[in-house]
């Protein structure tokens, strides 16, 4: 059976990936950092393996941005368009990509978690079903074994 993949890229063209494995979770992000970043009303980020995000064309400029924790993340953008493909975080490093799922040419992971939903615009209603946490959650409580085994395994290699 061939393997799926999912593509995207930025507005201009110019930088192209793929993904070669579905995300092990999916946040929509309601914090302020996040907002701001997408300047939309909250961000929708894939936590996938680095290794199974690949470039088809083109190439990132990597940025290092602030982050409300303290330790920071990397960005990597377009450099052309500047459009955000996926962030780091510094406990994870280059092992998981937060891919910014709305630059998926098929958009098709909806939120597996709202998080940090006090601080979230009073506007956004979230009776949609999802699981929503004030901050964040517990992984274990919340998290597939498969996925959990995904990111520990990501974090050993």
């Amino acid at each position: 059976m061939a393997q799926e993949l999912y593509q995207g890229g930025c507005t201009c063209g110019q930088a192209r990936y793929q993904m070669s494995r579905k995300p092990m979770y999916v946040h929509c992000c309601h914090c302020s950092w996040c907002r701001k970043e997408s300047g939309a009303a909250f961000g929708l980020n894939g936590m996938v393996e680095g290794n199974a995000v690949e470039m088809i064309s083109g190439q990132v400029e990597m940025i290092d941005t602030p982050t409300a924790s303290g330790r920071g993340q990397t960005i990597s953008r377009c450099p052309k368009c500047q459009v955000a493909l996926w962030g780091n975080f510094s406990k994870a490093a280059q092992a998981i990509h937060f891919v910014r799922l709305g630059t998926l040419d098929e958009p098709r992971f909806a939120p597996d978690a709202h998080i940090f939903t006090s601080t979230k615009l009073p506007w956004i209603n979230l009776d949609d079903g999802i699981p929503s946490f004030r901050e964040f959650y517990v992984k274990s409580e919340m998290w597939s074994r498969e996925s959990i085994e995904r990111y520990d395994d990501a974090l050993r290699k």
